[in-house]
């Protein structure tokens, strides 16, 4: 069973992706966070940076497209297939207000009908292979088997499927049976995505799921990163590994970024690492407050010097 990586907005960039495959291991590849391109295909700096051939030169990433547009997201995928792309991921799945309020993300699956012509357009015009990912629902799971009757009619290259309503977001419990549904119905791969944190959850899924042909790895991943590592019989986290994993990032940034910059991006970082270690309050708020880069450095410093690693690294909502 293959493990992905799964965008994180904010945090899983060019510079991440390639400091996390330098420095663990256990990923087929990863996905990276969506674009949402406008008529004009222009994008920031930074999404150009990110999807750049030579950011990603070396590493299997595959681009995700956010768009309700079936001509626009056909343009947007000759664009990848000129840089050498050869999949591109539509994201269904962001259950983002500012998302689904214009009907993009999760939004689509609100009406059946349109999400069955947008995606008619999306394969027949694409030129290159395209793999989704979905919920199953935007409010209630009554939607669900329209939608499965939906997507498995496509020829989809992969479906990567957190089973959850748009309206759930992350909360409760998902609804692995929707998942088993798909498996069962889809003549593609259906990859399972939501909630898999530790190597005891990976060894649940797979006994009750043992024909899935991969999970993705988000947030979990986030907090461990050696999750993925340690489920293909590598070696577990360790404090060194999760500093030097750290280190790492603060001098990649620093070769593209200004200080205050690179401080602003490992904040969001930090946020999930810190959760591997049992840390005094006292230190993490330091850490929280620090804004110039020397109070920055100093105060994770400390993080890693007082913190100790958890028995069990599990990711908690903040």
């Amino acid at each position: 069973m293959f493990l992905d990586f799964a965008p994180l907005e904010g945090m899983t960039d060019a510079i991440y992706r390639r400091v996390h495959r330098a420095t663990f291991g256990g990923i087929r590849q990863y996905y990276m966070p969506f674009v949402s391109p406008a008529r004009s295909l222009s994008f920031t700096n930074r999404q150009q940076f990110d999807l750049a051939p030579a950011q990603n030169a070396g590493m299997p990433a595959v681009p995700q497209v956010l768009c309700r547009d079936a001509e626009l997201f056909a343009d947007m995928a000759a664009l990848l297939k000129e840089a050498g792309y050869s999949e591109v991921n539509l994201n269904l799945g962001c259950p983002s207000g500012t998302v689904t309020a214009k009907g993009k993300g999760a939004g689509m699956l609100r009406d059946p009908a349109a999400l069955d012509r947008f995606l008619d357009q999306v394969f027949a015009r694409s030129p290159l292979p395209v793999s989704l990912k979905t919920r199953i629902g935007f409010e209630s799971l009554s939607e669900w088997p329209d939608l499965l009757r939906i997507f498995i009619q496509y020829p989809v290259k992969e479906w990567i499927l957190h089973p959850r309503t748009s309206r759930e977001h992350y909360g409760g419990s998902s609804h692995r049976r929707c998942y088993g549904q798909a498996l069962e119905a889809a003549p593609f791969p259906v990859i399972y995505n939501g909630d898999i944190f530790t190597l005891s959850d990976y060894q649940a899924f797979c006994a009750e799921y043992p024909a899935a042909p991969g999970i993705m790895l988000g947030r979990g991943i986030a907090v461990n990163p050696a999750l993925a590592q340690k489920i293909r019989g590598g070696e577990a986290l360790t404090k060194d590994a999760l500093r030097l994993f750290h280190d790492r990032l603060y001098r990649e940034y620093l070769k593209y970024w200004p200080e205050t910059a690179v401080v602003g991006r490992l904040h969001g970082i930090m946020a999930y690492l810190c959760q591997a270690l049992d840390c005094p309050e006292s230190v993490l708020r330091a850490l929280r407050k620090s804004t110039r880069a020397e109070d920055y450095q100093e105060a994770a410093c400390q993080v890693f010097s007082q913190g100790i690693l958890r028995d069990e690294i599990r990711f908690t909502p903040p």
